[in-house]
């Protein structure tokens, strides 16, 4: 059978912030994924397809069952760096990036794959059977209705997202594996949430809505029958702006290592989420990581307010729980008036430390300036 085209990405209308995080976990899939919560028909599943589908093809040793990356032995996977200790030179090839979809009904050892502890007893061999965590290693791995996961399964997925390694261990015997892999769960709220813990888990979280107004929703209805009637062609059409943004994400990629901040930038992240009332340090490595990514995927090389408003944007609203926001989602227009009020008592301290004053004495004579 002949396989359908997948949608295009950038033939979703609307949706901005739910791509946005999309796109930025492929920038920099140690983010650690991105949680999509929204009613049923709202491109959830849609737009994680089609991520995969854009993404830039990878490079991996040809014959190794977890696509180990050949330029970071580093992260190699047991078999890999055995092979390569015995002086083995390990084939490359090229491959694409992979859409790897978890069913709810998953089990651990389906999860994180077995050891065959029989087979090491009597013939002294370490034989391990890969599961899910070693398909979507360097890939996307989509799980559907992850509230209805056992929440033992999702604490594995999310702790591989993590650490980038899966270990497996059974009766003294280990294999470790490679698994860094951009994480996409959706939900519907109304089937049930996750617990806190879980959802502070998920470095990102946006909420997704039916549009409303009536050309975006015309819109949709034309791309559909388009797409309906000629899958071919419909992706075709869409090509070149498919290329564009995945050659915008492979550049980015390429960059965000290098993508500077300040310590001004730290204080302003820091600040923010203490405003907030934020449980934990998760969301401020999240913000930061957030904020190089956005900033390489519009080439530049040191991040901005704008960025880490972006970044809380997205990183902020599941881990909320009281305060302005209690209600709604973090929006821009609020998180700049934090965030100029940061930058203002950041400014009074550092002035008020040059010049031995204290901070309250410095606050005045900017107030009598204005």
């Amino acid at each position: 059978m002949e396989r359908r085209s997948v949608y295009p990405f950038t033939a979703i209308v609307g949706q901005e912030r739910m791509k946005r995080a999309l796109v930025l976990n492929a920038v920099n899939p140690a983010i650690g994924g991105v949680l999509i919560r929204g009613e049923r028909g709202t491109a959830k599943s849609t737009a994680a397809r089609a991520l995969a589908a854009l993404l830039p093809d990878i490079h991996v040793v040809a014959d190794c069952r977890f696509g180990c990356d050949p330029d970071r032995p580093e992260q190699f996977c047991d078999e890999c760096r055995e092979r390569r200790a015995a002086g083995e030179e390990l084939p490359v090839a090229m491959r694409k990036t992979r859409f790897v979809d978890l069913p709810v009904s998953a089990t651990e050892d389906r999860v994180v794959g077995t050891l065959d502890i029989e087979k090491a007893i009597k013939k002294g061999e370490r034989s391990f059977d890969p599961g899910v965590l070693a398909a979507a290693n360097r890939s996307i791995l989509y799980v559907d209705e992850v509230n209805l996961l056992d929440d033992h399964v999702v604490d594995l997925l999310l702790d591989s997202a993590a650490m980038g390694i899966n270990v497996v261990e059974r009766e003294g015997i280990s294999f470790q594996h490679p698994a860094r892999f951009i994480l996409v769960g959706t939900m519907n709220p109304e089937e049930g949430d996750l617990r806190p813990q879980l959802l502070d888990r998920f470095a990102l979280s946006v909420e997704v809505h039916s549009i409303s107004d009536p050309r975006d929703r015309m819109a949709i209805l034309e791309r559909h029958i388009g797409y309906d009637q000629d899958a071919e062609a419909f992706s075709r059409e869409w090509q070149p702006s498919e290329q564009r943004l995945s050659d915008e994400i492979a550049r980015a990629r390429e960059l965000v290592d290098r993508v500077a901040y300040t310590q001004r930038d730290l204080f302003t992240i820091a600040s923010l989420t203490s405003s907030l009332h934020i449980d934990g340090h998760r969301a401020d490595l999240v913000i930061l990581k957030t904020a190089r990514a956005h900033a390489a995927f519009e080439g530049r090389d040191r991040i901005t307010e704008r960025d880490i408003m972006l970044a809380a944007e997205l990183a902020l609203p599941h881990r909320l729980r009281r305060g302005p926001f209690h209600e709604a989602q973090a929006t821009l227009s609020d998180l700049a008036d934090r965030v100029e009020q940061i930058q203002t008592d950041y400014e009074t301290n550092a002035e008020a430390q040059q010049t031995g004053e204290t901070t309250e004495d410095t606050s005045v004579k900017k107030k009598v300036s204005r």
